[in-house]
């Protein structure tokens, strides 16, 4: 690691993802980092989908143009090719770009030095250059986001995010979970803000979603849920549409327990009976998943930690070893 950067700059590409010239991203990127004179470095993940692209990258590296080309054997999917560029990473900030502008390419200088007491900038794209329809299918989709799990965010869909490498440290990402890498963080404390940004010409001409992107993205916001609210207490996730299901059961058959023995009506022939028998059963099963779960968590809980500790003060104890610190006279 160069111990010398401050900020990494890592761009995850593939074939499928990349939107014009590579060479004309870096050198826009590249000039607007140096206006803010820190010292940064880029990384580029990519797979063997495009020679194409490899090459051009590698033209960059002999025209004399310090960056680092990581080559997948395929493409695992974004989140992995972000971690596998964090741990080649050197920065003590995290810069995520995609492979092509999603935002004005000032604002990338103006996120940096806004940088200050928090944890993570992610940009929030203004989407005036978007369609009706874009912009109801992004509000839908963060509405979404936000009653299921009370976080407030308004474009989780922008990849261009900036945060302290401490971020990467504690969360883990896998899947297609790039995009609620805020959600995660917010989970672990992190200092999140949002800024506005102005949006690029080109991002909004290239949207268009097919009906699989939309179950894909459905299925990652429940997986999402359960990670951030049911992580550390699986059993409330399972035992309580359980119990309910149990308890619905039991009453169907105490109902049929009734008629049975007071009003002497046979059980036969009806399928009642078999839907009691089946929730009851279904009910014991749900709770015992829960249980099961919950016994798995508590033996494991020590070796996984959610939360982060910002600073620890204790100033008894300060005072205390400056009282001690005995005092050297000056030699005459």
């Amino acid at each position: 690691m160069r111990h010398n950067i401050d900020l990494s700059v890592i761009i995850t590409v593939s074939n499928r993802q990349r939107r014009g010239d590579v060479e004309s991203l870096y050198y826009t990127n590249k000039r607007n980092l140096e206006e803010t004179g820190v010292k940064f470095e880029f990384i580029f993940v990519t797979d063997d989908t495009s020679e194409e692209l490899l090459g051009e990258l590698q033209k960059l590296q002999q025209k004399g143009e310090d960056l680092k080309i990581i080559k997948l054997a395929r493409w695992f999917g974004d989140a992995s090719a972000l971690n596998i560029g964090f741990e080649e990473a050197s920065g003590r900030l995290i810069l995520t770009l995609p492979a092509f502008q999603q935002v004005h390419e000032k604002e990338i200088s103006r996120m940096i030095r806004s940088f200050n007491d928090i944890d993570m900038i992610i940009a929030k794209r203004t989407r005036q250059k978007d369609n009706i329809f874009q912009r109801v299918q992004a509000k839908i989709f963060h509405f979404l986001v936000n009653l299921f799990l009370g976080m407030h965010y308004h474009d989780l869909g922008c990849r261009v995010r900036l945060f302290k490498r401490e971020v990467l440290e504690h969360i883990h990402l896998y899947g297609d979970q790039i995009r609620f890498l805020p959600l995660l963080a917010n989970k672990y404390g992190f200092k999140i803000k949002e800024m506005d940004v102005e949006q690029f010409q080109s991002d909004a001409t290239h949207r268009v979603y097919s009906p699989g992107h939309y179950t894909e993205r459905i299925v990652d916001l429940i997986s999402i849920f359960f990670l951030i609210k049911f992580t550390k207490k699986p059993l409330r996730f399972f035992g309580f549409p359980g119990f309910i299901i149990f308890s619905i059961g039991s009453l169907l058959a105490l109902f049929l327990f009734y008629e049975r023995m007071f009003l002497g009506e046979g059980l036969a022939d009806r399928p009642i009976v078999l839907v009691s028998i089946l929730l009851i059963v279904f009910g014991i099963q749900l709770f015992a998943i829960g249980l099961v779960a919950e016994i798995i968590i508590f033996t494991h809980s020590k070796d996984s930690k959610e939360y982060i500790i910002e600073k620890v003060i204790n100033g008894k104890r300060e005072e205390l070893e400056k009282a001690h610190i005995p005092k050297v006279e000056e030699e005459v």
